[in-house]
């Protein structure tokens, strides 16, 4: 038998974070994968970021993660999203070369000491005394671990679903893992049955371009690693078309041969990704949906047709497609399908993401039932640095809601829990203003630094960020005249002043921005933009995040106040017999974590308020 610290279920974007992570914390790691050719595989949208998810990947890569680096690397065009709106909602996206992207990543998993990767597909855990102790794969090989990390993804007995045609398969063709789902029933989990979808791909040499709207990149942009200097490349274009009535016409009249109403797929889908035939029927008033045109890679014609997922006919999905602006004469190269996989309940989770049931069985990305690289990635590293922590029996790696949207991710899933796959989204966060991305690393890389993934090449870019930061802000105390003041004043048609003003004053106005101090005040010239953004945030919502800091002092007192790992809910009364129930089953840490699970009330917190005061 052969023997490793940490076997890896699968090399998506949670494996390999979380192979990563395990590798440099010194354990010997073995990653598997049914194929080594769908490494970090982009198996949707060629992208990474976006609206939340943008938060995630800087939040990984300041704790020393991967997948920032690698989508720089394979950028081919990169944006900040909601730059209209607040500072809170803005996020960075990439779209991506899906090609390079697999290409980076395998090539840094190649050269991590202590990694070895491996194609088979791993049929059973083993487990003795409640710990696991190995895995078990397709040719009868027994492998003998400590810990182990299912980060299978959507490959659990997965089908695709194409009008009629079904077939057992995972993304892009790749083989689906159809035995470890009844390995996971044996060992008491509970499955359920998810379903996401794709769109076709299509020739873009076939579209016509100019009846659609050009979107390019954004110049002066930062990257999402902070190891990186600003995007410096030249770009490539995505397009903006749309739907139109002969499109949901066609949909309408064949909705009798769409596996979404005609029965054939019974999986929960994602409310907030519907496949096209979901928004016609859904939003019935739209006489359009938009579709995004955007390239798969830099040396492929290939386009992808995002906002038009479909799993109808192939016969129809010509038609379909052919009837969205500028796409009269597409040639499709890849049918669009949807797909249904098995995943677990997250509620059977810690916030480790350790089965609570057996010690040193992690699990990682959409078998949690959540949905998106950046969701999965996120789960990867944190699954990673806890299975690590384990086999060095120090304390557990945990991050709160008000740490990081990774904490806001990880307490969603363990606390709350899903029925349909969960998405990452701003409005999930309640202190956003704090979990900006512009901070990130102020946030989290000392924690990173502590657990021991940040080497010292990041943490001296990042002291020397942090110093430049402080003299920033230092810098905004410095005082200007009224007369030194005049024409800006005069342009953004502020009324006058006598005396001074200190710089932060005059940003603190909304009509004043970090560059009309620049361009009027010769101020701050040469330094790096995402530190004169974070600066601005840092004054403009001073009082919003005064208020922000008071309130997690409050929760925090909540969330410091543990609750016993051996209490019985069932015998306190006052508790109704649902909130009983749910305590039992998710076995919160804390009270602040006990007051987020659904069906627990505000008068069941008082009640385990008084409880406590047993153990005081």
């Amino acid at each position: 038998m052969k023997e490793y610290e940490v076997i890896i279920i699968g090399a998506g974007h949670a494996g390999c974070e979380a192979a990563f992570a395990c590798a440099r914390k010194g354990h010997k790691t073995l990653l598997t994968s049914v194929s080594l050719d769908n490494i970090a595989l982009l198996a949707c949208n060629p992208s990474i970021g976006g609206t939340a998810k943008g938060h995630l990947v800087r939040e990984i890569d300041a704790l020393g993660g991967e997948m920032g680096l690698a989508a720089d690397e394979a950028c081919l065009q990169l944006r900040m999203l909601n730059k209209g709106k607040g500072a809170a909602v803005q996020s960075l996206r990439s779209q991506t070369d899906k090609y390079l992207y697999h290409s980076v990543m395998k090539r840094r998993l190649e050269s991590t000491e202590n990694l070895d990767l491996a194609t088979m597909e791993i049929v059973g855990i083993s487990v003795k005394d409640n710990k696991v102790c190995g895995v078990i794969n397709n040719y009868g090989e027994r492998y003998i671990a400590s810990a182990v990390i299912v980060a299978c993804g959507v490959y659990l007995k997965s089908e695709i679903i194409t009008g009629e045609y079904r077939k057992s398969s995972g993304p892009s063709g790749f083989s689906s893992a159809d035995s470890l789902s009844q390995n996971l029933i044996d060992l008491g989990l509970n499955l359920r049955r998810f379903k996401t979808g794709t769109p076709a791909r299509a020739d873009g040499r076939t579209l016509d371009y100019e009846k659609m709207e050009r979107q390019n990149g954004d110049s002066d942009i930062y990257s999402f690693s902070f190891l990186n200097p600003p995007l410096n490349k030249e770009q490539m274009p995505c397009y903006l078309t749309y739907t139109t009535e002969q499109t949901h016409n066609l949909i309408r009249a064949n909705l009798d041969r769409a596996p979404m109403y005609s029965g054939g797929i019974k999986g929960k889908g994602p409310r907030y990704c519907p496949c096209i035939e979901d928004k016609v029927v859904r939003f019935a008033d739209k006489t359009r949906h938009q579709v995004f045109i955007e390239p798969e890679g830099a040396n492929t014609a290939e386009v992808y047709l995002s906002g038009a997922s479909t799993s109808l006919p192939v016969d129809l999905q010509q038609q379909m497609y052919s009837t969205i602006i500028g796409m009269s004469n597409v040639k499709l190269t890849r049918y669009a399908y949807a797909i249904e996989y098995d995943c677990i309940d997250s509620l059977m989770l810690d916030s480790t993401l350790c089965l609570k049931t057996i010690k040193g069985l992690y699990f990682a990305g959409q078998i949690n039932g959540s949905s998106g690289y950046e969701e999965a990635a996120a789960q990867g590293l944190i699954s990673g640095i806890n299975a690590a922590l384990y086999l060095e029996q120090k304390p557990p790696f945990i991050l709160s809601r008000y740490d990081a949207y990774i904490g806001v991710l990880i307490d969603d899933l363990v606390t709350k829990g899903t029925q349909e796959p969960y998405r990452m989204m701003t409005s999930r966060a309640e202190y956003r203003i704090i979990l900006r991305q512009d901070n990130a690393d102020l946030r989290l890389t000392e924690k990173g630094r502590a657990i021991g993934l940040v080497d010292d090449f990041r943490w001296k870019k990042f002291n020397e960020r942090k110093a430049a930061t402080d003299n920033i802000m230092q810098g905004l105390e410095e005082k200007f005249t009224a007369k030194q003041t005049e024409k800006l004043f005069k342009d953004k048609n502020q009324p006058k002043f006598c005396g001074s003003l200190k710089l932060k004053e005059l940003l603190q106005r909304p009509e004043i921005s970090m560059d009309d101090l620049i361009k009027y005040l010769n101020v701050f010239r040469g330094e790096e933009k995402l530190l004169l953004d974070y600066a601005e945030n840092e004054i403009k919502y001073q009082g919003y995040l005064k208020k922000e800091k008071q309130l997690i002092n409050k929760m925090s007192k909540l969330e410091n106040k543990s609750l016993p790992l051996n209490i019985d809910y069932f015998s306190i009364k006052g508790l109704r017999i649902e909130a009983r129930q749910k305590l039992d089953s998710i076995r919160p840490l804390s009270i602040s974590q006990a007051s987020r699970i659904s069906g627990v009330s505000p008068a069941d917190i008082a009640v385990l308020m008084l409880h406590l005061k047993k153990y005081d």
